[in-house]
């Protein structure tokens, strides 16, 4: 790249970590220390600031920059993830949100303990909290790895290894010093820079295509090398069953997994009411509907201007298809509209890249302080001592997400924020359910729910094409796999639905029909919600 476009594009990431290290200070200065101004933000956000906020924690580096790389590379098949993403709001909506507020204080946990034995619950639904939460950590410090690296010209892993350490050291300064009121005020920012890039990019593929979508089709079609073959189900997942299987398991990570991911469920507390929560998610739904719509835009855009052989020479897995398109739509490399757009838009990615991890890495860390912690260890003084220990957490889930991020910098994000939906589908939708739904559910059950669907989970993809035995594999020279297809979630959902049920069936345990009348009541009315 140019030192025009080094320059300006670094001068707007600094500008924004600027504003945003900004608001960490201001908040810092303000927080009281207490349990639910860390966690919740004092629960003192409108449905249409939490509503941005969800769709800012939402619309991660996986959308913005995977999702576009896949459509670019594959056509229709990579429309899976958008469609995917976009319909996985209904379960939340319909489902959870209300329900969740009710029940809960600050976590996944909070909610099923409420009618169990609360320290075996705690302890497996922390773990799981935490498991999901690194997974998707790691989609995001590959993402800040592949655009640091485009924007300073260097295909070196020097360039990824710094990016991906600077972005974890901010996330641990927004989390450990700003808590949830920070973050939310980071991820509302971000949403609205992300939607105008989005929107303006949008704009100007139509304007090039003069409006006409069927043009732009064809386009990207003959310039994929793949012909009429690019807008047909099949190119990816089309060749053989095992890839079918694969788009059916993907399919059920994508749309199952959205209703158990931490950092989305803990986005249902920062507000006063279930109402409040539910109106949340249809302002998100707007958002995030709008904002999947357009990535298809500029997913064929960028196969049809940019072209597939450029994508992959940039970034074999995709990751850099926007910013080339932005590029090459401001008017090329050397022109001043097309270094502009592409700062803007690298900006935007980076913002938006920091604003999820903060948000995730906040979810986790208050797993580790609030379940696995209090659980070990009860005493007196232990809401300012879990802050604490929220804190330091957040720096060791950091660590350990930039060591992941280093290791899997050449697979796609999106794919790997598939990885990270499977397991929380497989782990923690099942417990979620039956706590809510099932009157006789029992400890057991829930136990056995999360462990039943998270170690599957985890088994598979370890034994799946991802990590040995392919050329894309994390460890192209060693082969241990077993198990054919690169999403567990066909097998490890269902398990961890069969795991609960038995579980329960098999426990001596009566379920204590007080406690659930109680936690039903609760969960439809908001009698007693936090």
């Amino acid at each position: 790249m140019t030192g025009d476009h080094q320059a300006l594009a670094l001068l707007l990431f600094s500008g924004f970590v600027a504003v945003t290290l900004g608001i960490t200070t201001w908040v810092s200065r303000r927080r009281h220390g207490s349990a639910e101004e860390f966690y919740a933000g004092g629960r003192l956000f409108t449905p249409m600031e939490n509503g941005f906020a969800i769709a800012g924690d939402y619309m991660s580096a996986a959308s913005f920059l995977g999702v576009t790389g896949l459509i670019a590379l594959y056509g229709y098949d990579g429309l899976l993830y958008s469609v995917g993403f976009l319909v996985a709001w209904l379960v939340v909506l319909f489902l959870v949100a209300e329900l969740v507020r009710n029940c809960g204080r600050f976590t996944l946990a909070d909610v099923v303990a409420a009618r169990m034995r609360e320290r075996p619950v705690r302890i497996a639904a922390g773990t799981s909290s935490v498991v999901v939460s690194v997974l998707y950590l790691v989609a995001q410090m590959v993402g800040a790895g592949s655009l640091v690296a485009l924007l300073l010209g260097r295909t070196s892993g020097a360039a990824r290894v710094w990016a991906v350490i600077v972005v974890g050291a901010l996330m641990v300064i927004y989390v450990s010093l700003g808590g949830m009121r920070a973050t939310t005020w980071i991820q509302i920012v971000k949403a609205v820079l992300l939607l105008s890039g989005t929107v303006v990019l949008t704009v100007l593929v139509l304007v090039r295509f003069h409006g006409d979508v069927d043009r732009l089709l064809l386009t990207s079609a003959e310039r994929s090398g793949h012909g009429k073959a690019f807008l047909a189900p099949g190119l990816r997942y089309g060749g053989d069953w095992t890839a079918r299987f694969d788009f059916i398991s993907l399919g059920l990570a994508l749309v199952l997994g959205t209703a158990g991911l931490p950092h989305i469920l803990s986005r249902f507390y920062t507000v006063p009411t279930a109402r409040a929560a539910r109106r949340s998610v249809v302002w998100s739904i707007g958002l995030i509907g709008s904002f999947y719509l357009m990535t298809m835009i500029l997913g064929f855009g960028a196969a049809a201007v940019v072209g597939p052989r450029a994508v992959r020479a940039s970034n074999a897995a995709g990751n850099t298809a926007v910013p080339l398109l932005a590029l090459d739509l401001g008017g090329g490399a050397g022109s001043t509209g097309g270094t502009v757009l592409f700062a803007v838009v690298a900006a935007v990615a980076f913002a938006t890249i920091l604003a999820v991890v903060a948000g995730i890495t906040l979810a986790s860390s208050a797993s580790v302080a609030h379940d696995l912690y209090a659980s070990l260890r009860r005493a007196r003084g232990r809401a300012r001592s879990e802050v604490a220990v929220a804190r330091w957490a957040a720096v060791g889930i950091g660590v350990v997400a930039i060591a992941l991020g280093l290791l899997a910098r050449d697979l796609n994000v999106a794919f790997l924020v598939g990885l990270a939906f499977a397991v929380a589908a497989s782990a923690n939708l099942p417990v979620l359910l039956y706590s809510l739904f099932w009157r006789g559910f029992t400890t057991r059950g829930a136990v056995w729910a999360v462990y039943g669907g998270l170690v599957p989970a985890i088994g598979l993809v370890l034994l799946s094409p991802v990590v040995s035995g392919s050329p894309d594999s994390l460890f192209p020279a060693v082969d241990f796999q077993y198990f054919p297809l690169e999403n567990p979630g066909i097998v490890s959902i269902p398990l961890g639905f069969l795991a609960g049920w038995l579980g329960t069936v098999t426990s001596d345990e009566v379920a204590d029909e007080a406690k659930y009348a109680e936690t039903e009541v609760r969960s439809l009315t908001g009698a007693g919600a936090a």
